[in-house]
């Protein structure tokens, strides 16, 4: 207590003993203060904001320094870029002599072919039965090259050895004939790979029996080929020229239809195949003559009639006399003539069509031949072939068409 007061007395003897300011002296000071106190504030604002900012900053600079990083570290140098074109450079040098290098064997084997015929024709005479095979070696050599025009007047030379050699119509004929379809084929020779076709179907039917196997095997090869010629219509043909053979190529497959009927061991599986490619015929031929407007088909009845033409004309001796003269004329009967054409062959060939998938439907129905996944397919080409007849079928009705 009494340490307490002695303070409180200390503290109030150093206040009496202070000196006493004026008040203007007094507000002079309060001022000053003030103004250092808001002085030391902005400077301390203006501090805490730059260290708020310098972390934002450091992390974008070294944002920047990652991402470009991988890009400065993926750029090669100018060693790594000598290095590069250096191996680029030896590794064309590489290809350029391993080709030059191929390039000479071909050119050494080309020669010991030719010099190989050379010695056959000198011995043994230019028709000797070795040079086919001499021939179908330098042959094989041009395709090798990719020089299908050499490569096919080679060819033709073995052909003309078979068939001096072995006859017009031998077997050994139609592994060459295949060879030269497939050379025009590469050349897109098509009228003569065409020509060449219709030569091997020719001297399978003389060599086989309707009943063989390699016949219906040579029949089906002929057949995909004409049903290729017409779909992709490869020889540019006329629409006469294309139903006509649209037309054969549906009567083919009819013969070949009737052979297998009257052969008493043949498989449903064949008859489909057959089927198959005389429905697609005949869609051909239903495809054609459907978008092919009417003017385009011979009316049944005469295009040009004559009518008499009359009119009255004053005589020499001024009479008045009926004059008539002959003229032709377009007959009005001709355009509806050719409406009717189109439509008798429309309905022609859709029967034909609807036939093909009625003899598919009792194949399905009957045979007992099919396996599961044959009935499968079966039923998915019935379906296709019903469904492309009806969109051909309202296509034809078109107006502008007929």
């Amino acid at each position: 207590m009494i340490q307490v007061e002695r303070a409180i007395n200390a503290i109030s003897s150093m206040n009496s003993g202070e000196k006493r300011l004026a008040p203007q002296e007094r507000a002079v000071g309060v001022t000053g203060r003030a103004m250092r106190t808001s002085m030391y504030r902005l400077s301390i604002s203006r501090a805490s904001a730059v260290w708020r900012v310098l972390p934002c900053l450091a992390l974008a600079i070294l944002g920047a320094v990652l991402v470009t990083s991988p890009a400065l570290a993926q750029q090669p140098n100018d060693s790594e870029l000598g290095l590069i074109e250096l191996d680029s450079s030896t590794e064309n040098d590489q290809l350029d002599s391993q080709q030059r290098a191929r390039e000479g064997e071909i050119a050494q084997e080309l020669s010991l072919r030719r010099q190989a015929i050379d010695e056959l024709q000198g011995s043994q005479g230019i028709y000797a039965p070795e040079l086919q095979e001499a021939y179908g070696d330098l042959a094989s050599l041009f395709e090798e090259m990719d020089d299908f025009e050499s490569a096919i007047a080679v060819y033709f030379d073995a052909l003309q050895i078979s068939r001096i050699n072995t006859g017009l119509y031998s077997d050994q004929q139609l592994p060459i004939i295949q060879s030269l379809i497939e050379g025009n084929s590469q050349l897109r020779n098509w009228e003569a790979t065409d020509d060449l076709q219709e030569l091997r179907y020719h001297i399978s039917t003389r060599l086989y029996d309707l009943a063989d196997l390699a016949y219906l095997e040579a029949a089906e090869n002929y057949g995909a080929w004409k049903l290729r010629l017409l779909r992709q219509n490869l020889l540019d043909l006329s629409y006469r020229s294309y139903s006509g053979s649209a037309e054969e190529l549906s009567e083919f497959y009819e013969r070949l239809l009737l052979n297998l009927e009257v052969q008493p061991n043949f498989r449903a599986a064949k008859k489909i195949d057959v089927l198959q490619g005389k429905s697609e015929a005949d869609l051909i031929l239903v495809r054609a003559i459907a978008t092919t407007p009417y003017t385009a088909f011979e009316g049944t009845v005469s295009r040009y009639i004559n009518q008499q033409r009359c009119r009255n004309v004053r005589s020499a001796s001024g009479q008045v006399v009926r004059e008539c003269v002959s003229v032709q004329v377009e007959n009005p009967r001709y355009r509806q003539s050719q409406r009717d054409a189109k439509r008798f062959a429309l309905n022609r060939r859709t029967r034909a069509v609807q036939d093909s998938i009625d003899m598919l439907k009792q194949i399905y129905e009957r045979s007992d031949e099919l396996g599961s996944r044959e009935r499968e397919q079966l039923e998915a080409q019935i379906a296709e072939l019903e469904t492309e007849t009806f969109q051909l079928l309202r296509q034809s009705r078109s107006r502008r068409l007929f």
